[in-house]
């Protein structure tokens, strides 16, 4: 079912998890039935607030995108997105190979990567007033549920206990931060040197 358990781990995530990790889902259906969808959610976001809104720091001109220079940005950063999940559900099921005494099953891997990530999608709505303290604060928040359901979720998806879920976490956590880091560096570079950013100063 497309975005399925999406409001119940905000409402009652214990319980979600354990729904999750007994629904019997292929790692790609997982990946499909959201990952796509809710990428779209930043990428729309910030395509209205970068080429609509505009944005200024200080005193400085209201400043906005071209929409074509806007438009290959949100692309890029949409696909981004999509790579990014992928590749964290990859790492999630890789390590679990360290931390769990049973077999691996791809879908919880990916599941966990779907579920945490989710929040940090949802918070692409502050996209549309692209001020950076209130998009820092928004995103600070999500990134914070983001970690609490990776700590609460992965003993309860992979089967682990706690105290041995405690590292194999933190070890997601510090690859979910690498790829964050380096998907958005990425992403920046490459619209900046290859397609050539265009930017419409209003009333300078």
């Amino acid at each position: 079912m497309i975005l399925d358990h999406t409001l119940g781990i905000f409402t009652h995530p214990d319980s979600e998890w354990s729904l999750i990790r007994q629904q019997r889902r292929t790692k790609v259906m997982e990946f499909l039935t959201h990952v796509p969808i809710l990428a779209l959610i930043p990428a729309i976001c910030f395509y209205i607030g970068v080429v609509h809104v505009g944005w200024s720091v200080a005193d400085s001109p209201l400043t906005t995108l071209t929409p074509r220079s806007g438009l290959i940005l949100c692309i890029l950063s949409y696909a981004a997105a999509l790579v990014g999940v992928w590749v964290f559900a990859e790492f999630i099921n890789w390590m679990a190979r360290t931390y769990s005494d049973e077999e691996v099953n791809p879908h919880h891997g990916m599941a966990m990567a779907v579920y945490a990530t989710t929040p940090i999608f949802l918070a692409g709505i502050a996209g549309i007033w692209p001020v950076l303290w209130f998009n820092a604060v928004v995103f600070i928040i999500a990134a914070a549920y983001a970690v609490y359901l990776i700590y609460e979720g992965l003993p309860i998806i992979m089967n682990i206990p706690k105290e041995r879920a405690f590292m194999y976490a933190t070890s997601v956590i510090t690859v979910a931060l690498v790829l964050l880091v380096s998907l958005r560096g990425g992403t920046a570079i490459i619209w900046m040197a290859m397609f050539a950013p265009e930017y419409v100063v209003h009333g300078g």
